[in-house]
């Protein structure tokens, strides 16, 4: 039996039109995060399993991916471990761990890696899933909140992604939250329609997150919730005010969401979505928001911080929606194709050369003939090729190929990886 990748999983290689190529992938990722790193944000990475309190503790019990989605297991030391599903409470763990919050504030920080849920796959949503985001960790401030965002927004338009939309809404604090929770579970116990264990589970442990339920009988009950905006205390009003004020004055259009509460249970005043038009129910391409408090839920310091991630499927599936083209470098610039084994010995010097330059270089292994290996010239990619004979050798120069005209001219073997690097100059 032949194996094949894992439901839910699946490969990401190079040259297959599979909505983007590895190399596409890849120049996704790194556009993405561009911004943050002229930002003065480092790279984090934290390993991708934890210790599972980490999780229950800083996600939180009432979340679908603690109590459905995690991927648990017990190590032999009798240890349960948790596959990292998010990477905020992994984040908080390692600035607390290694104290950079004793340095220079906000701690700033992004990162790119793998996550992992138990989820039903389906387009855009699959069990082993990558994000990108960032954190700024151990300050309070309005102004930050709005960096943030803004970095979200310059994320979407390096990558070609220019009209996503933005919600905001507070979530309040721990002054403010309270009150707001008992009062809207009030109103949901008298407003369920025959409510299941698990939606009594959440009413009981966080009734927030029935406010995410997305099923068609609760439409009307969430619709008639009382809106957190309107339990808000004056300090969390101000901060909100403050944040929209700093995002108006960068020009950065909003909506106000004031039902939005996202799927974690640590966020904090500051909450924000991006959603895609183009993606049908599941347009959600990435979020945020404040998260004061997770450090000190899971035994940290009192540490305020922020953040978002961005989910690189979700992104590549709007692109795709979009027809946005992403270019990337070329695998191979130059394709040498040797004809006798003298030819072939001179072959693998010119290529590792032309690498020396800086140049991507490749060339036709396993002495195939011309016709086959030309072939192999025109699936690399590159728009040039060095076609070497023993005969040429003795000449002191061969033909170089552009593999786009057809056109053929000698080029001197004499430093050739200078005349062919100069060569493909002209070309640009």
């Amino acid at each position: 039996m032949a194996f094949t990748a894992s439901k839910g999983t699946f490969d990401v290689i190079p040259g297959l039109d599979r909505d983007f190529g590895s190399e596409q992938w890849r120049r996704v990722v790194d556009l993405l995060t561009q911004p943050a790193r002229l930002a003065a944000y480092g790279y984090i990475e934290t390993p991708i399993f934890e210790d599972t309190a980490l999780f229950h503790r800083g996600v939180g019990e009432s979340t679908d991916v603690v109590s459905k989605e995690m991927f648990t297991f017990t190590d032999r030391g009798e240890r349960s471990l948790t596959l990292r599903p998010e990477m905020t409470a992994s984040v908080v763990r390692a600035v607390n761990e290694h104290s950079l919050h004793r340095g220079q504030l906000p701690v700033k920080l992004w990162y790119a890696g793998a996550m992992f849920r138990a989820e039903r796959p389906q387009a855009g949503r699959y069990r082993q899933f990558t994000q990108v985001g960032i954190e700024a960790l151990g300050v309070d401030d309005a102004a930050l909140d709005a960096e943030v965002i803004a970095l979200g927004v310059r994320a979407f338009a390096a990558v070609g992604l220019p009209h996503v939309q933005l919600l905001l809404n507070s979530m309040g604090d721990a002054n403010c939250r309270p009150a707001y929770t008992e009062l809207l579970r009030s109103y949901l116990r008298d407003n369920l329609p025959s409510p299941n264990a698990e939606t009594l589970r959440r009413l009981e442990l966080n009734p927030l997150r029935i406010l995410d339920d997305k099923r068609a009988d609760m439409a009307d009950v969430i619709a008639g919730a009382p809106i957190l905006a309107d339990s808000l205390c004056d300090e969390c009003r101000a901060y909100d005010a403050a944040v929209r004020g700093h995002l108006d004055d960068l020009e950065i259009a909003y909506v106000d969401a004031p039902r939005l509460v996202r799927g974690l249970d640590y966020y904090r005043r500051t909450t924000f979505e991006f959603q895609h038009g183009l993606l049908g129910a599941q347009n959600a391409v990435g979020g945020g928001g404040r998260y004061d408090g997770l450090s000190e839920s899971i035994g940290g310091d009192p540490l305020p911080g922020i953040g978002w991630a961005f989910g690189v499927e979700r992104i590549l599936l709007a692109l795709k929606a979009e027809a946005v083209a992403i270019d990337v470098a070329p695998r191979c610039e130059v394709y040498v194709v040797p004809l006798g084994a003298a030819a072939k010995k001179a072959a693998v010097r010119y290529v590792d050369a032309l690498r020396g330059l800086g140049i991507a270089a490749d060339m036709a292994y396993g002495d195939r003939g011309l016709k086959g290996a030309m072939k192999g010239a025109d699936r690399s990619g590159a728009r040039l090729a060095l076609i070497l004979g023993d005969r040429d050798l003795a000449a002191g120069e061969a033909p170089l190929k552009n593999l786009t005209t057809g056109e053929q001219s000698p080029v001197s073997l004499d430093d050739a990886a200078a005349h062919i690097a100069a060569a493909l100059h002209d070309l640009s």
